[in-house]
């Protein structure tokens, strides 16, 4: 008899895990509401265009330079280790998180998969028990100042995919030997869930327990 392959859940956090998107609201607490209106303000030539065209990891890279270029790391993780506590408190849902207690109480492994920043998904990953983060990640210099650059590509689309297989073959030797359950919400996800055994649309409500078919 063949041996059940380990399942590992990979979820999207925002408004998967959470009730709204939080990108917006971490840089605004990062840089404060007024600088941030002013400085993207000045950003708008390059930033505004983005949007419009639907480019959002041009838009994400030319956020990133106006809110953290100059910022000492260590500051922006403090500001991380607040936010996670307010996502904590405030902007979980409550279904998606009976759904995370589900498999972490059968023994799988969980992952967020995210474009989110990791200043604050790895305390919040750590509140809820998960064991890895998987995110967009920010330039620190060797003076421990964030030079406004992202490290890597940002993560969703197909970098979800790739990123998850690199920390699939740590863990498990590859994607080939686990089971994949994938939860995610928006066309960003949608690499991640096809790549998925079990794919999850986060649209309506989870039951907090899922009707598995044998």
């Amino acid at each position: 008899m063949t041996a059940a392959r380990p399942v590992v859940a990979a979820f999207d956090v925002d408004r998967t895990v959470t009730t709204r998107d939080c990108v917006v609201p971490f840089l605004r607490r990062v840089s404060g509401t007024v600088p941030f209106a002013g400085r993207m303000a000045l950003a708008s030539a390059r930033l505004v265009p983005a949007i419009a065209r639907g480019e959002r990891d041009r838009a994400k890279e030319e956020a990133t330079k106006v809110v953290f270029a100059g910022r000492r790391a260590v500051d922006v993780n403090a500001a991380g280790e607040a936010f996670a506590v307010g996502v904590v408190r405030s902007w979980l849902r409550d279904d998606t998180v009976a759904r995370l207690r589900w498999h972490r109480s059968a023994g799988h492994d969980l992952v967020f998969v995210s474009a989110s920043f990791g200043a604050y998904l790895r305390p919040l990953g750590d509140r809820l028990g998960v064991h890895g983060v998987l995110c967009t990640e920010l330039v620190v210099g060797d003076d421990g100042v964030l030079t406004g650059g992202l490290s890597g590509l940002n993560c969703r689309g197909p970098e979800k995919v790739r990123r998850l297989h690199e920390w699939l073959d740590e863990r498990h030797g590859g994607r080939a030997n686990v089971e994949l359950w994938a939860y995610g919400d928006s066309p960003g996800d949608r690499d991640l869930l096809a790549d998925a055994d079990h794919a999850v649309w986060v649209r309506g409500r989870l039951a907090a327990v899922p009707e598995l078919v044998p």
